[in-house]
């Protein structure tokens, strides 16, 4: 992990001085937030495993590269130690890094994927959450940012694993609202519904691209990393009282999770 030196010269904002923790950066929505908050002036620390995007974005934006697997304590507690150590403060705690495995329902489930999905995305979350919520408490004004899904409030069929993993996702940021809120941490919920990313269909299809297309098969306007990251930076960005809480987001195409217009 080191300290990239442009980070000031690519600030062009209005929140310089504050310091963001993005984790999933090397990709969709996680880069996309990254990018957004660098241009307000935010210093970023992007998180993710895969060293060489984050290198790129680095060089593009001037954000801080951390590799780092979110599901491994020691490389968690190290990031920890890093941007303390570089920064000596955390403003924003956003938690974008997930994902999703297989369509299979409860009788076909596969127990590696419903694991892996438990793993990234409920406690990962709670690994990186409990090692910087002393700073954030410390802070006086901190914020933690939990990207769910709507999948975290309406079940599916074939969506089971992730369904639970999502809603787990989002009991855990309700209950930390909750402890948090004597210590002046904000906690919010990000829900989106349908976007189009790089990435995260064609992961949880296997790689079968042409499965992956069909998701989005239609569909005038899905939503991008683009719009959710706008959402992120919004709540994060406004006055540190102000909490959003809870935000669904979906195209006007998708008026439900059974429910998508598709042209033709």
């Amino acid at each position: 992990m080191t300290q990239n030196t442009s980070t000031e010269e690519h600030s062009t904002g209005t929140h310089t001085g504050k310091v963001a923790v993005v984790t999933g950066a090397s990709t969709g929505i996680g880069e996309a937030t990254a990018r957004r908050l660098r241009a307000a002036g935010w210093t970023v620390y992007a998180v993710a495993r895969r060293a060489e995007r984050l290198e790129a974005l680095a060089r593009e934006t001037g954000a801080v590269p951390a590799p780092c697997d979110i599901t491994v304590d020691a490389e968690v507690e190290a990031l920890r130690e890093q941007v303390l150590a570089e920064q000596g403060r955390v403003d924003a705690l956003l938690n974008i890094s997930g994902g999703a495995r297989g369509t299979d329902r409860v009788a076909d489930a596969s127990t590696e994927d419903w694991a892996w999905m438990y793993e990234v995305n409920v406690l990962g979350t709670m690994r990186i959450t409990r090692a910087f919520l002393p700073a954030l408490r410390g802070n006086g004004e901190g914020t933690v940012l939990n990207l769910t899904s709507l999948a975290a409030h309406r079940a599916y069929e074939g969506g089971a694993g992730y369904n639970a993993a999502k809603f787990a996702e989002r009991a855990m940021t309700e209950a930390l609202r909750l402890e948090e809120a004597e210590h002046n941490v904000r906690v919010v919920e990000i829900a989106p519904g349908l976007v189009h990313t790089e990435e995260f269909s064609l992961n949880r299809l296997g790689g079968d691209q042409e499965a992956a297309d069909a998701v989005y098969a239609g569909v005038e306007k899905p939503l991008t990393a683009a719009d959710v990251a706008e959402v992120c930076a919004f709540a994060v960005e406004l006055p540190h009282h102000v909490d959003l809480d809870t935000v669904t987001i979906k195209p006007v195409a998708q008026a439900a999770p059974h429910k998508v217009i598709r042209a033709g």
